[in-house]
């Protein structure tokens, strides 16, 4: 793809629009960014950007600066479903994701995981055993890295693990993973996607260009995922919790075991007990990164090693600390229903629970048998608060809070020793946050501020004693 002297218009100054436009300038491209945001919002971007060479269009989105254009790249979090861009689809131009353009300089082979819950667990999982049998890896995408920042260190004998949303999908045009992961399909960004079958059609296309020469992985015990299976053209492998599948891995005899095909014995990987992480939803998350392993030809007792090694990555369901008895639990990336029903489920009972930012056009009626069964009391908060409280109202104690500081004090205000408070928000966060590590970040705060409150008052109890 040469991009030498071709004017290319990036939409959206986030982590991934700043990356393509510096990337697409380093090659040569005239480059214009575009931002709805204004100028005042986008003063640590616009600075480097200038130094770059590149010009910067703030306030939105002109539809001259759009005609004059040979590209355009369109940032994860900009949504195409709108009048504007009904109308610049209309003038033809080439219009790519920022995964779509790194997939077109990117070397080396792509193991991609996408699903609406555990895909960061199992992305960073599965770049840990692949690392761990010695192989160049890179790790980015919807984590940490985007990408296009990836391309200049990609290795042609290497792997490039991403971590791929419905947002980045849908721009998606020849992506074509070796190894593609479909954790899961449950309800969530309907607010962006405007339907359930809009979504599902996005999470396919992780799959769309992989060829009976490229590897799927399913969830055996999705409904949807369950469903997606007739549709791929690559060979496909399952994983299931709950019973054997004919190739891909299960549990059997109380241990996580892999099967190539039906015809083959299945192969012991290592016992569950030796998963480290929290939660039946994680054990679905190694079979899942134990799968992929596999099928890179990772041998079984590097994945062993690498799975008892492997630890809770941030945000997702991570311990924080233990304040007069009380343990607090960081999963600020629930952040849709079925990601903080699987929060709950990881804990016997005893909950105080946080819940709340921006909804996503989400049903929390779902969540009334586990609350009703496990949670003392729900702290809302955010733009959310007022629907949640509605749905859930009698399911147990609900107590409305302006602010993450406010709900972490009445939480530990209320919860006893040997009970635990919770941050599973069922929610975005852009609300009152600049994003999920944002919140959890603010969380994490929080209970150290408890903490250093607990501390000081046992010191002063011990000097007056």
């Amino acid at each position: 793809m040469e991009l030498q002297g071709k004017k290319v218009l990036v939409v959206g100054v986030g982590k991934s629009g700043l990356a393509a436009a510096l990337f697409l300038r380093r090659r040569g491209a005239q480059v214009t960014v575009s931002d709805a945001r204004s100028a005042e919002f986008l003063t640590q971007e616009i600075p480097a950007l200038l130094d770059a060479g590149i010009m910067v269009e703030a306030g939105g989105h002109g539809m001259l600066t759009l005609q004059r254009q040979d590209m355009i790249v369109v940032s994860p979090g900009v949504p195409l479903h709108t009048p504007e861009w009904t109308q610049a689809r209309s003038l033809g131009l080439p219009i790519l994701g920022e995964l779509e353009l790194a997939t077109r300089f990117l070397q080396g082979a792509i193991l991609a995981i996408s699903g609406s819950n555990g895909k960061t667990t199992t992305t960073a999982l599965c770049a840990e055993i692949l690392r761990a049998s010695g192989t160049p890896v890179l790790v980015g995408g919807n984590i940490g890295v985007p990408a296009i920042a990836l391309v200049e260190q990609s290795q042609p004998a290497g792997w490039n693990v991403l971590e791929v949303s419905s947002f980045q999908l849908e721009t998606t045009q020849q992506f074509r993973p070796r190894i593609a992961v479909l954790l899961n399909i449950t309800p969530d960004h309907l607010d962006r996607h405007g339907s359930m079958e809009n979504y599902i059609a996005a999470k396919e296309r992780i799959f769309a260009n992989q060829t009976a020469e490229d590897l799927l992985v399913l969830h055996a015990d999705d409904e949807h995922t369950q469903h997606v299976a007739a549709r791929a053209k690559s060979q496909v492998y399952w994983f299931s919790a709950k019973r054997p599948v004919r190739q891909g891995t299960f549990i059997y005899q109380d241990a996580v075991v892999f099967r190539a095909t039906e015809q083959t014995a299945v192969q012991p990987i290592l016992p569950v007990s030796e998963i480290p992480l929290k939660g039946a939803h994680n054990v679905e998350n190694v079979l899942a990164a134990v799968c992929a392993a596999r099928l890179a030809g990772v041998p079984a007792e590097t994945i062993r090693a690498a799975v008892a090694g492997f630890r809770a990555v941030e945000h997702r369901l991570e311990f924080v600390a233990q304040v007069r008895g009380v343990d607090y639990y960081n999963d600020s990336k629930a952040t849709n229903v079925d990601a903080a029903a699987k929060a709950i489920l990881s804990f016997a009972g005893g909950i105080h629970l946080i819940l709340g930012g921006k909804d996503k056009n989400s049903d929390y009626t779902l969540l009334r048998p586990l609350l009703q069964e496990r949670v003392r009391a729900v702290y809302t908060l955010g733009a959310a608060a007022e629907k949640i409280a509605q749905q859930i109202a009698g399911a147990t104690m609900v107590q409305a809070c302006e602010t993450l500081e406010q709900a972490v004090a009445a939480a530990a205000t209320q919860a006893r020793a040997g009970e635990i408070v919770l941050l599973a928000p069922a929610c975005s966060s852009f609300d009152q946050f600049e994003n999920y590590e944002h919140r959890g970040r603010v969380f994490k705060q929080c209970v150290q501020a408890l903490q250093g409150k607990s501390t000081g008052m046992a010191t002063w109890q011990s000097a007056s004693a």
